[in-house]
């Protein structure tokens, strides 16, 4: 098996391990005070669980840009993977109507958001170093959602569920917590600002077309007790065939295809405001309702992977379309989408069509061209050196910016004047990142610094 299979299986791995606890806990955390709380109330605490999945990647993003020590990132991702563990086992031992139960969701959706982050940071990170990440996420999301259907159908846990959370939550730490191979990357291209406020815009209005039948949806479980409605029935399988289209197409022509057959999708799923009301029309209506899931993920998923490496904070625009979803759901739920009429919310469907056509076209996404790739910089040393560079990145908490500087410094003999030209930057702020490297490696002249890189590439 080629090195490149063996990534690729690696990362399909992570992602569909994180899929499948994201999907389980998310399905217990539904239930949620059965037995204790109203209607009303239950569904207040389903809104308040999307809160704390947004404040669970906000958070992660946060910790990324303020931990800097490798050792200290470290623990932090083992007590949030332990807080995660006990959580779910109480998920699934304790009694749903008790206010424990409730107060262990809250933690374990917090934790979920924090793993969502670093999983999607290293969806990124692998997008920009040329990874088939679209193929990996199809993948992951068709296993993922073919083995919670067949443990969680119709609500009925089986007694191998908490095997499967296992093995997924030791796969998923082992991914997570282990040093990555480092891979010659490609310099990003910087992302530009319009082109992130319309990438989030269509993300936003593609989410409009799940929003209507997800709060619907929801209301109906509650009222049911999950007996007559139940999102978790056959419909869901619905979501493999769309991924799957998704893995085929997603990294094809540096994702181009991706916007087009998004937007295709949304049009067919227009028709989610007008098909309630009898069951026939509920059950296709469902069927609709998980393809405009599949297409919304996968659209902002495979966008933002690409965008976020070329940004000041890949930690939070790597994970921003994740959170533009749950933020849909709570704006959805304030303003109650499920009770206006029909003839309103298919209005409102068809501005957020309209809307998407003018973005994409603003943008150049029904553009098929392909644009030319990143050049990789000339001045690339070889891969030995590079990984020793990579390891001082992390083992002194260096800021990527830093470790360009480092770079130079280390391999070249220039000037800090002819550095800052060949990073576009200041000589006052190559001076202000040689101080910095010089504090946090402890060293003091460049030729320290370049003896202390010499034993970390003989390491």
């Amino acid at each position: 098996m080629s090195e490149h299979t063996k990534r690729e299986l690696s990362l399909t791995g992570l992602f569909a391990a994180f899929l499948f606890l994201q999907f389980t806990v998310l399905a217990l955390g539904n239930r949620a005070g059965e037995g204790l709380l109203s209607t009303e109330g239950r569904e207040q605490v389903y809104y308040a669980l999307q809160v704390f999945v947004i404040l669970g990647f906000l958070f992660h993003a946060a910790a990324e840009a303020l931990i800097r020590p490798a050792q200290a990132r470290r623990a932090a991702g083992i007590a949030v993977l332990s807080v995660f563990a006990v959580g779910t086992a109480v998920m699934l031992a304790a009694d749903r109507g008790t206010r424990f139960y409730l107060a262990a969701t809250a933690a374990v959706m917090l934790c979920l958001g924090c793993l969502g982050g670093a999983v999607y940071q290293r969806m990124s990170r692998e997008t920009a170093a040329g990874a088939a990440t679209a193929r990996c996420m199809g993948l992951g999301y068709a296993a993922a959602t073919a083995l919670q259907y067949l443990l969680q159908l119709q609500w009925g846990s089986t007694p191998l569920l908490p095997v499967f959370q296992l093995a997924a939550l030791v796969l998923l730490a082992y991914a997570l917590l282990r040093r990555p191979e480092q891979r010659a990357a490609q310099q990003p291209e910087p992302a530009q600002p319009r082109r992130l406020a319309f990438a989030c815009l269509i993300a936003t209005a593609l989410l409009l077309f799940t929003s209507f039948y997800n709060d619907y949806i929801h209301h109906l479980q509650i009222q049911t007790a999950y007996t007559d409605y139940n999102v978790y029935s056959w419909p869901r399988l619905m979501l493999i065939p769309c991924y799957l289209l998704f893995a085929v197409i997603g990294d094809r022509r540096q994702g181009k295809l991706v916007p087009v057959a998004a937007l295709c999708i949304a049009l067919v799923t227009m028709l989610n405001s007008v098909l309630t009301g009898s069951r026939g029309t509920y059950r296709l209506n469902m069927c609709l309702f998980y393809c405009a899931i599949a297409a919304s993920v996968s659209y902002y998923n495979l966008t933002f992977w690409r965008l976020a490496q070329g940004t000041r904070r890949p930690a939070l625009w790597a994970s921003m379309g994740r959170v533009l979803d749950s933020a849909m759901v709570l704006l959805t739920g304030a303003v109650n989408l499920s009770s206006l009429p029909s003839a309103a919310v298919l209005a409102i469907n068809v501005a957020g069509l309209a809307a998407i056509i003018l973005l994409m076209a603003i943008g150049g996404d029904f553009s098929l061209a392909v644009p030319p790739a990143p050049e990789i910089i000339a001045s690339a040393p070889p891969r030995s050196a590079e990984d020793a560079i990579e390891r001082m990145r992390e083992r002194y908490a260096l800021t990527r910016r830093e470790a360009d500087v480092l770079r130079e410094l280390v391999l070249t003999e220039d000037k800090q004047t002819v550095i800052g030209e060949r990073l576009s930057i200041r000589p006052r702020t190559v001076q202000s990142h040689v101080t910095v490297l010089y504090q946090k490696t402890g060293t003091s002249t460049r030729s320290g610094l370049t003896d202390l890189y010499r034993d970390v590439a003989s390491e």
